[in-house]
């Protein structure tokens, strides 16, 4: 007889992009708790930033509310991923991207965005 290799619970593999989006989705909650507005934020994660010729690579971007579209912040997975090499740099890096970019949406600095911003 032949069951399955695991429980249905346990992912036998999880891709890159996932547990990219992964560590997003833990920096905006740890956001959300202390700044309940930013519910209403439209967190996108990107592969790759669209080219501006002469500017360096973004690891993130911010656009305002504009009529009926929401907020938006964005983070650039493969920039990200290519500066950091393990898993506890990425964590950080992409929460210091979110931070930034929340703090650009709301007018404030980081580390008024997280007090332990650039401390990670």
């Amino acid at each position: 007889m032949r069951g399955p290799v695991a429980p249905p619970q346990v992912p036998l593999s999880v891709s890159r992009a996932d547990t990219f989006r992964d560590l997003v989705l833990d920096s905006v909650e740890r956001l959300e708790r202390r700044w309940p507005q930013l519910q209403d934020v439209e967190f996108m994660i990107m592969d790759v930033p669209p080219p501006v010729p002469g500017e360096s690579v973004p690891l993130g971007g911010s656009t305002p509310a504009e009529k009926r579209e929401p907020a938006r912040v964005v983070v650039y997975r493969r920039p990200v991923e290519l500066r950091s090499k393990t898993r506890d740099e990425r964590a950080a890096l992409v929460h210091e991207v979110v931070v930034e970019q929340v703090a650009e949406l709301l007018g404030l600095s980081p580390e008024s965005v997280d007090p332990r911003y650039g401390q990670d």
